[in-house]
């Protein structure tokens, strides 16, 4: 185990919850965009919201090995995110006939994206992000009273 594990952990985490948060900044910014894409129709589709999913890191061979031979406390190497998702749900059915996107029975499809959900889930991942700050500081303070004892 590294000295540095700790830092790397908590780095892996801010990386990923930053990416969490550009993805939630997205849906935001998207949540009236109904031309996002072109559907196997040829007709605009409104935006789908994007959800991130994270994984932890060390599911290696190298990693169950480690925890077979109780060589090290922790395989765990932090969080990576594995995908960026489109979330399925149907999208919301407006009655607005003046918009330019309107069907014949002046109903628009607005994009699936609740903005009190992602302020929430933006909330989440702001904590998380100072949470692995705070968890990287300590770390470094420890290192640097390490460092103090040779003196």
């Amino acid at each position: 185990m590294s000295v540095f594990h700790a830092i790397n952990t908590s780095g892996s985490a801010l990386t990923a919850q930053r990416l969490r948060m550009d993805v939630v900044s997205s849906n935001i910014a998207n949540a009236q965009t109904t031309r996002a894409s072109v559907n196997e129709n040829g007709d605009y589709e409104p935006y789908r919201r994007k959800m991130v999913v994270m994984e932890p890191k060390g599911e290696s061979f190298q990693s169950f090995l480690q925890q077979a031979t109780h060589s090290a406390a922790s395989s765990s190497q932090g969080v990576k995110v594995s995908e960026i998702t489109e979330d399925q749900t149907p999208f919301k059915t407006v009655y607005n006939p003046n918009h330019p996107d309107a069907n014949e029975a002046g109903y628009v499809h607005m994009p699936n994206v609740d903005p009190l959900k992602e302020m929430v889930d933006l909330m989440s991942t702001t904590r998380s992000y100072e949470a692995n700050i705070t968890s990287l500081n300590a770390s470094k303070n420890m290192l640097m009273k390490a460092l103090e004892i040779g003196k």
